[in-house]
């Protein structure tokens, strides 16, 4: 169903979100299926010590948005520069609240794989640039009124590659730990 809805929705081909589902499987208790909760616990590392039943139906954060909100100023767009930046100063912020938070290689692509889907998605996947106008967390909608189409160019790990490359670079990453190695599939290894 996952692989099917992005493909539909959005045109992200099965090797672009793989992962993401991957990851969404490893974050439950049951090997099968992934819910919502279980990716919160991915996506807020600041929450990192929270149970995911005090994560359950979090308001839309606007102070944590706001660090996406306000990148790039002067400009009407997202780019892998503001992008990267935004990974820097949240995962700061994280840090800040929660010094034990988990910070390694794992989260780190995961992070940065998401910050390359989301302007791929809300941009061009061939560019680093999404207008800011197509950003839809705030409203949790597709953008359609503001002008967004689905992609005609299929989202995949190539075309993903450079983007996510430009946002780690940009973001000045440092591990604070380091983790377990990420199997993905026999003989690919993180």
């Amino acid at each position: 169903m996952v692989l099917n809805a992005a493909i539909d929705g959005f045109n992200v081909q099965p090797d672009t979100i793989i992962l993401a589902a991957k990851l969404g499987l490893l974050s439950g208790n049951d090997f099968a299926t992934f819910n919502l909760d279980g990716l919160t616990l991915l996506t807020l590392p600041s929450h990192a010590t929270m149970r995911p039943l005090e994560i359950s139906n979090l308001p839309f954060n606007e102070t944590t948005f706001s660090t996406l909100a306000n990148a790039n100023p002067g400009v009407d767009y997202y780019n892998t520069t503001s992008a990267g930046q935004v990974q820097r100063d949240r995962l700061a912020d994280s840090i800040a609240i929660n010094p034990n938070v988990t910070n390694t290689l794992k989260e780190f692509n995961f992070r940065s794989g998401a910050s390359g889907l989301y302007l791929s998605v809300m941009g061009d996947p061939l560019t680093d640039v999404a207008p800011k106008k197509h950003i839809f967390f705030r409203r949790e909608r597709m953008p359609i009124e503001e002008g967004w189409k689905r992609s005609a160019i299929p989202i995949t790990s190539e075309t993903m590659a450079p983007l996510v490359g430009d946002i780690m670079a940009a973001s000045n990453w440092t591990p604070t730990q380091a983790c377990e190695p990420i199997v993905l599939g026999p003989g690919i290894i993180l």
